[in-house]
């Protein structure tokens, strides 16, 4: 817990709140009685980043109409901008997973990290109030914040790099999907010209079809 707490920069009150914030419902159905999962956590977190990005993007971008401002604050919260944070803080040590979700991987699984991080977001939150994790947020993502000529979706950005050449086609794919019908997790790969060049997942199909833009991009620009 401690070394979790240094990288969060961030010394609890209530280490119970960081431990449910880690705990995947896998885990708490294992240990009925003696865990909570960290979904309820998820939940407020959710809502609480939401704000603390709004309030960030409205204060920078005194400008720019809403439509805008709501499109940079999806791709900032998005669950691949959630999964990043979550490598930096290296939040899949400390998760508490299920013997079957440790087995298959969870601890690497991109909407389980993306939903604790918003469990520990939460956690400060009730931990140490709003201003405790407004610095947390604006350290650890709001800080690589786009700016405001880079406001553009991962698709559109995406779009208008492979159409500086003629004859381009890019196609988006869903491969996959998993998880119970409230609850579901889409696997989408992005295509040019018939061959892959980016994947990623979402817990919509939109969300899904930006992580595999994001991803194609990345990819692009290293080549």
């Amino acid at each position: 817990m401690e070394s979790l707490e240094k990288k969060l920069g961030y010394r609890f009150r209530d280490r119970s709140l960081l431990a449910e914030a880690l705990s995947h419902s896998s885990y708490a159905n294992e240990h009925r009685g003696g865990a909570v999962s960290n979904e309820r956590l998820e939940f407020l977190g959710d809502s609480v980043l939401g704000f603390v990005t709004a309030e960030f993007l409205f204060k920078a971008h005194s400008g720019l109409p809403e439509g805008d401002l709501t499109r940079m604050r999806a791709a900032l919260v998005c669950e691949q901008s959630l999964y990043e944070v979550a490598k930096g803080l290296e939040l899949g040590a400390y998760l508490k997973l299920g013997k079957g979700e440790e087995a298959g991987g969870g601890r690497a699984r991109q909407s389980i990290l993306a939903d604790a991080t918003e469990a520990v977001l939460a956690a400060v939150y009730l931990d140490g109030g709003m201003e405790a994790v407004r610095e947390l947020i604006h350290r650890v993502l709001l800080s690589r914040a786009p700016a405001g000529e880079e406001r553009r979706d991962c698709k559109t950005a995406l779009q208008e790099l492979v159409q500086r050449h003629s004859g381009q086609v890019l196609t988006y794919h869903m491969t996959g999907e998993s998880g119970p019908d409230h609850n579901k997790t889409f696997l989408f790969e992005v295509r040019l010209n018939g061959e892959p060049i980016g994947r990623g997942e979402g817990r919509s199909k939109k969300e899904a079809e930006q992580a595999a833009a994001r991803s194609a991009l990345d990819n692009l620009n290293q080549a």
